[in-house]
């Protein structure tokens, strides 16, 4: 059941946030807009809330319910960033809005890129595990800390992992390909070599 709500809760999360991108910039509704995102984090809020209540409710402690924390936890460290890279979509779709720009590749604009995401990944998993040793007293016994103990190391694994990429990034930075304009981290350019200018 908790993987049904999962596989629920990341519909409605689509479907609330494309009913408020359409009411922002299609219907002109900004007050709806931003009453319809506001209720993005609550989804999550929601699934956790279940979770433990199917625990208390004497369902077996597993995995499922782990991952309930965890997408709670996803949701809130990547949540403001899909929110964003959404809009940013959807105004380049239907209102006339600039094209996105593709994540930077290259040079202090690639680190800065990396540590962006490490932060988020670092948020995540603090959310994640947070979540998850607060379902252990909320649970009535249902769950204990050994339930989820290898949930620990792994969230930590993966937030370290990406905090050594984001430090790789900023002490070798990537160099751009020679010869080509660089602005931003983005290649928007080539240069013409001297002896085919002449």
């Amino acid at each position: 059941m908790i993987v049904t709500l999962i596989l629920a809760a990341e519909v409605a999360f689509w479907v609330v946030l494309g009913l408020a991108l359409t009411a922002r910039y299609l219907l002109r509704r900004r007050t709806l807009s931003t009453a319809l995102l506001i209720g993005l984090p609550v989804l999550d809020l929601t699934l956790f809330t279940l979770a433990v209540l199917d625990l208390r409710g004497g369902a077996t402690a597993s995995w499922t319910h782990a991952l309930a924390a965890g997408y709670a936890g996803f949701s809130l460290g990547f949540g403001p960033s899909l929110v964003r890279w959404a809009d940013r979509h959807f105004q380049y779709r239907f209102a006339g809005g600039p094209k996105p720009q593709r994540p930077p590749k290259y040079g202090a604009a690639r680190a800065r890129y990396e540590w962006q995401v490490a932060g988020r990944t670092t948020v995540s998993a603090g959310v994640t595990l947070a979540l998850i040793t607060l379902m252990v007293p909320l649970s009535a016994g249902a769950a204990h800390f050994s339930t989820f103990s290898g949930w620990y190391l792994r969230l930590a694994l993966i937030a370290g992992i990406n905090l050594l990429v984001a430090a790789g990034y900023s002490i070798w930075p990537k160099e751009a390909p020679a010869g080509s304009i660089v602005e931003d981290g983005r290649v928007v350019g080539w240069r013409i070599p001297q002896d085919r200018q002449q």
